[in-house]
């Protein structure tokens, strides 16, 4: 593939689909841009359910999306969990553990934390601190602030991972966006070249300021968790700024045709 791009990482929530609903365009672009032949990976900080729901959800709401297509921080962490061999304290929505497959949960070594909105209560946070201060390891899928929903901004997994690094003294490893490594691990997967690779996403930080720094392009979509202005908070601009997914495919696209 020749142009200035030759490949795009694409997060999911927020920028191609909130919760049941897709954004405005975006199942259309995506096709354009499938049909340019521009190399796809989707990715994604995902937490709450296994890849297999994540896939199903994405083909019910008209995505052209295979299921190797997509690399979730969950993937990520469970590669992580494996190559440390963790016997995980799980801090996870249930459904999210399938992806867990096959990894004993008994005497735990280590704290994983995902977004469990039903599980971040009193209890399972304080098992998960006694076990920290008992020298396990924190490991956090990722370090989200907040995610959208259809009725508004929501409380990411970041406030409760800061406030067990607090209580229990530790500092946590990372899996996920933003961190270096998962986006070094998506373009080894797709085989390209850093500098002709762009993130498309609508998380500022976690995108495109974390992509950028793996020297990666990055375009802001003005979709699902995005706040006017957030481009202004990061040391380096984006690529681009774009109203949406289908504004950035537009954006890829005509850069190509024009160099």
């Amino acid at each position: 593939m020749t142009g200035k791009f030759a490949a795009a990482l694409i997060d999911l929530s927020g920028t191609l689909h909130i919760e049941d609903l897709a954004i405005p365009g975006a199942v259309e672009a995506l096709r354009r841009l499938r049909a340019s032949g521009i190399r796809l990976k989707f990715v994604t900080n995902t937490t709450k359910e296994p890849l297999r729901v994540v896939h199903n959800k994405l083909v019910q709401l008209g995505f052209d999306i295979d299921h190797e297509e997509i690399f979730t921080s969950l993937t990520a962490a469970r590669r992580f969990v494996d190559a440390r061999g963790f016997r995980p304290f799980l801090l996870m929505e249930e459904s999210a553990k399938e992806d867990f497959k096959g990894i004993s949960e008994a005497d735990p070594n280590a704290v994983v934390v995902g977004l469990a909105p039903s599980d971040f209560y009193y209890d399972k946070l304080n098992q998960a601190f006694r076990l920290l201060l008992n020298g396990a390891p924190l490991v956090a899928i990722h370090k989200g602030r907040y995610y959208k929903k259809k009725d508004g901004l929501s409380l990411g997994p970041g406030a409760f991972v800061a406030g067990l690094e607090y209580a229990a003294s530790v500092k946590a490893e990372i899996v996920g966006k933003p961190e270096q490594s998962f986006f070094q691990e998506a373009i080894r997967l797709l085989g390209v070249e850093l500098n002709k690779t762009v993130m498309i996403g609508d998380d500022v930080r976690d995108d495109v300021l974390g992509a950028m720094d793996a020297g990666l392009l990055a375009i802001l979509v003005q979709t699902g968790k995005y706040r006017q202005g957030d481009e202004n908070t990061i040391e380096k601009p984006p690529t681009a700024v774009c109203c949406d997914f289908s504004a950035a495919v537009d954006y890829i696209l005509n850069s190509n045709s024009t160099v």
